[in-house]
């Protein structure tokens, strides 16, 4: 459907491709459902056997030593296909923003939902080698462990920030003279509700002393809640659309305080906009 194309349409292999080579992927809104999603009226019945069989069989090749960054962006890419397939539709704009730098850069988002997690590589990594800067207890997950330790991201332990913000800056500034983009979320915790205060300028810092550039994310991923039990796993609702706003690349000038703002700005407007929709 003109600039539209669903992941189904792209071919299985190992190298990782581009969701498409426009500006904005769309959901194709005449995409069939999956035959499981059809029977189970509830998506969620439907979704997490197939998050459970893409983890778990990827798991097996990272711990075998075989699991690379183009597997990484095609197991996000079936994770999409698995939203899809149930019925959530996806947005993602500000696609061209991504190849119109070279070199590799800081991404910064909001934080809403399991979701992001597992997509952002199939969005990001095709374009630009990435990893992220995480929890230390994401590499330590029985299934889901193995898998992000293979992308070797930079571990923080949220409990002494004036150490977490040392490993950032010394470990992702090696990370960015190797070419890796980082992907950071300056949020504690994920969160429905953008709250600008609690927002700490981690990722302004390092690229100010890596000399990378900083680019914002605004994403809205509540369409997959936080569990009462298991906050991984919530309910999934196929009303709530997937919307992700890519902006331009930005240069950090002086200390960053400006451009900290400006990520803010972006983040703030665009969950507005989304919002009044």
């Amino acid at each position: 459907m003109g600039d539209q194309r669903t992941l189904a349409s792209l071919p299985k292999q190992n190298i990782s491709l581009p969701l498409t080579d426009k500006d904005t992927y769309v959901t194709d809104p005449d995409m069939s459902r999956s035959l499981f999603s059809r029977i189970f009226l509830r998506p969620l019945l439907s979704f997490y056997p197939q998050v459970f069989w893409i983890v778990w069989r990827n798991s097996r090749k990272a711990l075998k030593g075989v699991y690379d960054g183009d597997d990484w962006a095609n197991s996000s890419r079936d994770i999409l296909r698995a939203l899809e397939n149930v019925g959530v539709c996806l947005e993602i704009k500000g696609l061209d923003n991504l190849r119109s730098f070279e070199g590799p850069a800081v991404f910064i988002a909001n934080h809403m939902s399991t979701l992001e997690t597992f997509v952002l590589p199939c969005i990001i990594h095709p374009l630009k080698p990435v990893t992220f800067v995480v929890k230390k207890s994401l590499v330590s997950a029985p299934v889901f462990g193995p898998i992000m330790r293979s992308r070797d991201p930079i571990l923080v332990g949220r409990i002494n920030p004036r150490e977490d913000l040392k490993t950032v800056l010394n470990k992702g500034a090696k990370k960015i003279e190797q070419g890796i983009s980082l992907i950071i979320f300056p949020q504690s915790t994920r969160s429905a509700v953008f709250k600008p205060e609690e927002f700490n300028s981690l990722g302004i810092k390092l690229a100010l002393k890596a000399g990378a550039p900083v680019v914002p994310i605004a994403l809205k991923t509540d369409a997959w809640g936080t569990g009462k039990i298991i906050k991984d796993f919530g309910t999934v609702d196929r009303n709530k659309k997937v919307l992700f706003a890519i902006g331009e690349p930005m240069k950090i000038e002086d200390r960053g305080t400006g451009e900290h703002q400006k990520v803010i700005d972006f983040i703030q407007n665009n969950l507005a906009k989304w919002a009044a929709q």
